[in-house]
């Protein structure tokens, strides 16, 4: 219960960010209005272990190489006198940062004398990294209604998309290790990428860096809801079982915000 309402404060974007990011009134929506760079975001408060914060990929701008990027620092964006240009370099340089670029190949990370571990089932209710569960549900991410939809939500359970595709969610966390330090994870639709990253301090506050850079023009936070899932997602998921497709949902007789929750979000 802690962790779900933590983690409700924390699903807005900082009031320090880039200087061509703009913020909608909420603080959960962050496009950037100009160029290709200084579209650098922070989470508004810093993330406690095990916590996601998670971003849904709503625009993209042709044009420009390269796509979103995504980690954490250990400086609060109030204590930057300049907000920098980029997250790579400029912000990694600045030290106690890790940020990694989305590419359209799988971010996954595998350390020499390592395998790679199989992946949960894309069905399994919840994705396990060291010893956080989240619901899976809410990470992964769910095309716009339309004719298609069913078989395009499938092809993002099964995180074959590119991961730079819009409605790509995509999260980053911190999980503790035993020798009081952290690893950086990245979760692309409910897939956990491996530690991207090793070594965190957790004796200073982690924010989130969400770097809306180049052909991403615009992301959107996702509340992610820790422990067992809402009544809400329990009804989607019935509703959703017994559809062709979500344009079927329309002529449900259900209240027009359950209506509008199965279909969008």
């Amino acid at each position: 219960a802690a962790m779900a309402a933590r983690c409700r404060l924390a699903a807005r974007f900082h009031h320090i960010h880039g200087t061509n990011i703009r913020l909608d009134a909420s603080c959960t929506q962050a496009t950037r209005v100009e160029s290709f760079a200084n579209g650098l975001c922070f989470s508004q408060e810093p993330l406690a272990p095990g916590q996601i914060f998670l971003v849904e990929i709503e625009e993209k701008e042709l044009g420009w190489c390269g796509h979103l990027r995504v980690g954490l620092t250990a400086h609060d964006p109030q204590s930057l006198e300049v907000v920098p240009e980029y997250s790579l370099p400029d912000l990694v340089n600045m030290g106690d940062t890790w940020v990694f670029a989305i590419t359209r190949s799988h971010n996954r990370v595998v350390l020499e004398g390592e395998e790679v571990q199989a992946r949960g089932r894309p069905w399994e209710p919840f994705l396990l990294i060291e010893r956080v569960r989240i619901p899976r549900d809410t990470l992964v991410g769910r095309s716009r209604p339309g004719r298609y939809s069913h078989i395009l939500d499938d092809l993002y359970k099964m995180n074959v998309l590119p991961p730079t595709a819009r409605r790509s969610r995509i999260g980053v966390l911190y999980a503790p290790q035993p020798d009081g330090t952290a690893d950086m994870h990245i979760v692309i639709n409910g897939e956990d990428m491996g530690p991207s990253a090793r070594g965190l301090p957790t004796t200073r506050p982690l924010y989130a860096v969400i770097d809306v850079f180049a052909s991403t023009k615009s992301v959107r936070v996702i509340p992610v809801d820790y422990g067992f899932p809402s009544l809400q997602t329990l009804c989607r998921l019935v509703i959703q079982k017994h559809i062709v497709h979500r344009l079927a949902i329309d002529g449900l007789d259900l209240p027009p915000l359950l209506k509008n929750f199965c279909q969008h979000e």
